[in-house]
């Protein structure tokens, strides 16, 4: 496993960005929620899909960071300047925290899901995930709580995409004070 901070430091291709985030505590959600700004990047970033060629990382977009209190899993929300989603990237990880200069950090437990906008949901580097077992590099016990994470995110989350956009349309409202529902598609 590795660590990973919510800056998005091994993105090389981020040349000046701004995070600004907090922590909620609702009945709604417990957790970071947070919004990295990407000012500049060297070379953009696109990724395929289907025909297309999809941008999630360019100057002017924004990332949002949601990682729930106490579970498995963090979600990236790559969005243009226009805050339209692009992608959503889901790590399931093994353990969270916070840097001591107040970056909040996950380690990463190799499976992701990706989900189009289409609403379309991808399993990612399961063959990264199996390795680390062959490996010794997670246990038993962290790998199948990955599987049993992403699985449990596609049967709820990703059943119903509306839902799942209204739930980033509420983390998005808090850290940026606006109402963004028209953009979020």
């Amino acid at each position: 496993m590795y660590k990973c901070r919510v800056v998005y430091d091994e993105w090389k291709s981020m040349i000046k960005k701004h995070r600004e985030g907090s922590f909620e505590n609702s009945s709604n959600f417990k957790g970071y929620v947070g919004l990295l700004s990407i000012e500049e990047v060297s070379q953009k970033q696109e990724w395929k899909y289907k025909d297309e060629t999809i941008t999630v990382c360019d100057n002017g977009y924004k990332w949002l960071t949601i990682m729930p209190k106490d579970d498995y899993y963090c979600i990236t929300v790559m969005m243009d300047n226009d805050y339209n989603i692009k992608v959503s990237y889901i790590d399931m990880i093994d353990s969270q925290g916070i840097d001591d200069d107040g970056v909040p950090f996950f380690y990463d437990c190799y499976l992701d899901l990706v989900v189009y906008p289409d609403g379309y949901v991808k399993e990612d580097d399961r063959d990264e995930l199996d390795e680390a077992l062959q490996n010794g590099d997670i246990s038993k016990e962290q790998y199948d709580r990955a599987l049993q994470t992403a699985e449990n995110l596609r049967q709820t989350f990703f059943r119903d995409y509306d839902k799942f956009i209204r739930f980033v349309d509420g983390r998005l409202k808090l850290i940026t004070n606006t109402d963004n529902t028209k953009y979020l598609r």
